[in-house]
């Protein structure tokens, strides 16, 4: 069964997968966008330091104002729609909520933002891969000793360089190297991710 059809299952059952997004600048329109395109996932709440900024960016991107009107994380999911305030703590405190995106674009703040989601037993897909580049390792070793997962979003540079690389071994390759696209900063990124797959700078 694919992505779209477990999501699709998740819908028809009424068992979205409840998310929270911490930032909801640049990075995030980007996801908010497509999430009212997205079955099976219910997005909760949106945490950032300027909420009416994110709110100006959920109109921006197509959101009627209804949709993001919850008083509450719990007014958000008794109703369906989602709350958006400066509180991140709350957001990955609130035991309802599976899975947090950080897309703060800030390194320091999203390892804050990572840990603090892994204490609370959540999953955390990172948008910021300047975090990743940071200190990438040390949150999936943290996010596994908590039983959780972390992962980059599908897309990224690093995520999209090790899906080639399973890719081309599961097609029978040897894989020697691997590099995608020109981003300035990536070779240290892809140095981390590829280490996982015995794939070395030498």
């Amino acid at each position: 069964m694919n992505l779209y059809a477990k999501l699709q299952a998740r819908a028809a059952q009424n068992k979205p997968i409840r998310i929270g997004v911490i930032g909801a600048g640049k990075f995030a329109s980007m996801y908010l966008a497509q999430v009212p395109k997205t079955p099976g996932i219910h997005l909760v709440g949106i945490a950032d330091l300027l909420p009416d900024n994110a709110k100006r960016n959920l109109a921006r991107v197509g959101w009627p104002s209804e949709q993001y009107s919850a008083a509450s994380l719990d007014e958000a999911l008794a109703h369906g729609n989602t709350h958006v305030g400066d509180d991140w703590l709350a957001l990955v405190k609130h035991p309802a909520i599976d899975v947090m995106v950080e897309a703060t674009g800030s390194p320091i703040a999203a390892v804050d933002h990572c840990l603090g989601a892994f204490a609370n037993g959540k999953h955390v897909v990172n948008v910021t891969v300047e975090a990743d580049a940071l200190c990438g390792p040390m949150l999936g070793k943290r996010a596994r000793d908590a039983g959780v997962i972390y992962s980059l979003a599908y897309g990224d540079q690093p995520a999209l360089v090790c899906d080639l690389v399973d890719w081309a071994r599961a097609a029978g390759f040897n894989v020697v190297s691997a590099g995608r696209g020109a981003t300035s900063g990536c070779l240290n990124m892809r140095s981390q991710h590829l280490t996982r797959f015995g794939i070395t700078g030498d």
